[in-house]
């Protein structure tokens, strides 16, 4: 996993404990390697022995053009490059809403095509596009996830919409991990409210169980 010490990296693993985890990020601690993304020896030397890789590592939010480029778009092609040299077969790739953040999202199906809000929006849809031809090239499985908002609950009346509980991350990732060929699926859990259908999700065997709802009458 890269970016294991980001926000979805740290409630994604404890919750997938079945998995031999080898958890990276751009700086060190307790469990967690070292892995710069944009050093492609680097990744390189990591992914070998490896049978998949969840990436999720990156700049979260939006930044200058140049530095989603580097970090986002290049980093994503180092991992899918080295994945390829290394015969390890799938890799999971952590996308965004953001990259068709300029559709009317409301019933966007999971394979809408790009449309981006923002540099960082486009670097996810770069990196969707990399996915697509690391899998058409190379023959990799590849799951880019097309997250809403993925935290504890949710923080806002939007969240009842785009909402990914931490528990149905896992079962995302999960299932993204045993899906053959190139998808492109929403994650998103189960909210009543919800924008985006469950065709792409359930094409994997994606099932969500929760729902923001729960939490209607406490935010604004």
């Amino acid at each position: 996993m890269t970016g294991a010490a980001g926000r979805i990296g740290r409630m994604l693993h404890p919750r997938l404990p079945e998995i031999p985890w080898l958890l990276t990020d751009l700086e060190p601690s307790p469990g967690i390697e070292a892995l710069d993304l944009t050093d492609a020896a680097a990744v390189e030397r990591r992914m070998r022995g490896a049978s998949a890789v969840v990436h999720l590592g990156g700049i979260p939010r939006e930044a200058s053009f140049e530095a989603v480029l580097d970090t986002n778009v290049r980093g994503t092609e180092h991992v899918l490059r080295a994945a390829a040299k290394a015969g390890v077969p799938r890799v999971v790739i952590a996308s965004s809403n953001h990259a068709t953040g300029r559709h009317d999202q409301h019933g966007l199906p999971d394979d809408a095509p790009p449309r981006p809000d923002s540099f960082y929006g486009w670097s996810k849809a770069a990196v969707e596009s990399l996915g697509r031809l690391y899998h058409d090239v190379h023959g990799l499985h590849v799951v880019c996830l097309r997250i809403g908002h993925c935290l504890d609950r949710p923080a806002d009346v939007r969240d009842l919409s785009v909402w990914l509980s931490p528990g149905d991350a896992a079962r995302l990732v999960a299932a993204a991990l045993t899906a053959d060929g190139y998808h492109l699926v929403w994650g998103v859990s189960a909210n009543t409210r919800r924008w985006w259908p469950a065709t792409g999700g359930a094409a994997i065997g994606y099932h969500p169980r929760d729902d923001a709802e729960r939490w209607a009458g406490q935010v604004h």
